[in-house]
């Protein structure tokens, strides 16, 4: 059991009906419309040490993003797609705040970007 496959994997199979390329790491050029994970600060919260069991608390991002070509319609298609992302988000995982969208240059296209902060736990 491992962080890579029993967090990222898992939440990128859950999210498999999210309209969007998802990406279970932090994609050069990711394709829009996309939902990247992106490790949060702090990354891992420990919780038990030196115990059988280890039991962290895993902070990620969920980084949305769009095509950025009409400010109205790029934040409508934004809203959609992280209303989509929390909706199929698994049991278990702790959501905080959806931070402001901006635009963000990705390449040579612009894209309309926001982040969600979510947590989970990870036992081994």
């Amino acid at each position: 059991m491992t962080i890579a496959t029993e967090v990222r994997a898992a939440l990128k199979s859950s999210l498999a009906a999210v309209p969007a390329n998802i990406y279970d790491h932090v994609p050069e050029a990711p394709q829009v419309p996309h939902v990247s994970f992106v490790p949060d600060d702090p990354y891992l919260e420990i919780e038990t040490i030196g115990k059988a069991t280890l039991r962290l608390r895993v902070n990620m991002v969920l980084a949305v993003g769009v095509n950025y070509a009409s400010n109205a319609a790029a934040l409508d298609n934004l809203e959609q797609l992280i209303t989509s992302v929390l909706t199929n988000l698994p049991s278990g995982y702790i959501v905080g705040e959806v931070n402001r969208p901006t635009v963000t240059q990705v390449g040579s296209a612009n894209q309309l970007v926001a982040d969600i902060r979510v947590s989970t736990y990870f036992q081994n």
